[in-house]
């Protein structure tokens, strides 16, 4: 629903902040998700008799596969609700993640992470679009970036899991610890109204012909958001993925040691996305945007190549403070872009299409780590993409603030 300069009942303040805590729980669990992988690696690598090489595949294979439900449950966001295609997508995502931790075969398990990136790729769409939509215009900066570091919160609670659960009993079990989360998002689902922009686009136009007819007219903002989403997505995974790999493999650190230093990045991610989040209600998107990025590109010495734990667990806080600063404004800034009758389905395409070309990036650092070091590979890719991110973004529209509901964006 529209709140900016409205006065809200005590009902509706309950709603907006359900329907705002709901996609972020369901962005939380579905990052956790995917990052449990990413901390087992190695061990579920020895278990399916498999290279590192081709486990990081695996990742791929779900990040490819997130345009797929991207496109299936955003067009059912947009024709039937933000609500209840979210709450089918939560139920096929945590399935999807128990069978991976019951995958007795490496063929199997790549199957199934096929799956998983279907459902991953619904998520954000649909919980992104029905929270920002649901809260203040004033503070859309400030929630966007508490939303989009669900994300860095994810990968927190999976680097927890990797020091507590997998010493005791393994990789599967992790697989199994989003049953709960899941259940409670659909209980708060249950108790939220649909979207009131959603509502008041739906009631303009309800054929299929006249949608499609509003998403080729606006392919070039879709083009943009495509090139922005893909650069945001080589910047994060190519500087989260496999650092865990690499604090374990160049730097020799046991799995405690690489779950703290984790747990201090995200702990810097989740700062930063708030923080940056907020600049931007200040002085706009854009420019919070390229100031988090300037930062990152200045600690990547720091991060990668200082000896010892307590420099590396300060890079790593600083560069997860910079990258999901920038990534923090996300859900506000494409939001903000996108026509209200699409909003469910064109950024979260946009996004994941993003994510698709951007998925090689753990499988070609782990290849070129056959040639180099970790440090110089992770050292250089995060340099030239972080680069390139800002020139997109600093050269791209903004549309601060804007009203949904009423049509102004579209």
């Amino acid at each position: 629903m529209n709140v900016a300069n409205a006065a809200l009942t005590k009902a509706d303040r309950a709603n907006s902040r359900n329907a705002f805590l709901a996609g972020m729980i369901a962005w939380t669990f579905d990052a956790f998700d995917f990052f449990v992988l990413t901390y087992a690696l190695v061990q579920v690598s020895r278990d399916f008799h498999q290279p590192i090489k081709q486990m990081a595949f695996t990742l791929t294979a779900s990040l490819i596969m997130r345009p797929v439900g991207a496109l299936l449950f955003g067009l059912m966001g947009d024709r039937y609700g933000r609500r209840v295609p979210l709450m089918v997508n939560i139920v096929f995502c945590s399935a999807m993640e128990v069978a991976s931790g019951l995958a007795p075969t490496y063929r199997i398990f790549l199957m199934l992470r096929l799956l998983y990136g279907v459902a991953m790729g619904g998520i954000w769409g649909l919980g992104a679009s029905l929270a920002m939509e649901s809260v203040s215009s004033e503070k859309r900066g400030l929630l966007s970036g508490i939303l989009q570091e669900g994300y860095a919160l994810g990968n927190l609670l999976a680097a927890v899991a990797f020091w507590t659960v997998f010493p005791h009993w393994g990789w599967r079990p992790m697989f199994f610890l989003d049953v709960i989360p899941a259940m409670l998002t659909l209980f708060i689902l249950s108790r939220v109204k649909e979207s009131e922009a959603w509502k008041a686009a739906a009631a303009k136009k309800k054929d299929w012909g006249s949608y499609f007819r509003d998403v080729f007219a606006n392919w070039k903002r879709f083009l943009y958001l495509v090139l922005m989403m893909m650069m945001m997505n080589f910047m994060s995974h190519g500087t989260q993925d496999l650092y865990p790999t690499f604090l374990q493999q160049q730097r020799h650190y046991d799995p405690r040691f690489t779950a703290i230093v984790s747990v201090i990045s995200m702990l810097g991610a989740i700062l930063g996305g708030i923080v940056v989040g907020r600049y931007s209600d200040r002085v706009g998107r854009r420019k919070a945007m390229v100031t988090a990025a300037i930062g990152g590109l200045l600690v990547i010495p720091l991060w990668l190549f200082s000896p010892g734990i307590a420099l590396i667990s300060v890079g790593a806080f600083l560069m997860q403070f910079m990258v999901q600063g920038v990534w923090g404004v996300i859900p506000a800034h494409i939001n903000e872009l996108a026509p209200d009758r699409l909003r469910a389905f064109l950024p979260g395409f946009a996004y994941q299409v993003g994510v698709l070309i951007a998925s090689t990036a753990p499988y070609i650092e782990a290849s070129l780590a056959h040639r180099f070091t970790y440090a110089q590979v992770l050292g250089s890719v995060a340099a030239i993409v972080v680069f390139v991110a800002m020139i997109v973004i600093a050269s791209g529209p903004e549309a601060h603030r804007v009203e949904f509901g009423r049509g102004a964006s579209g």
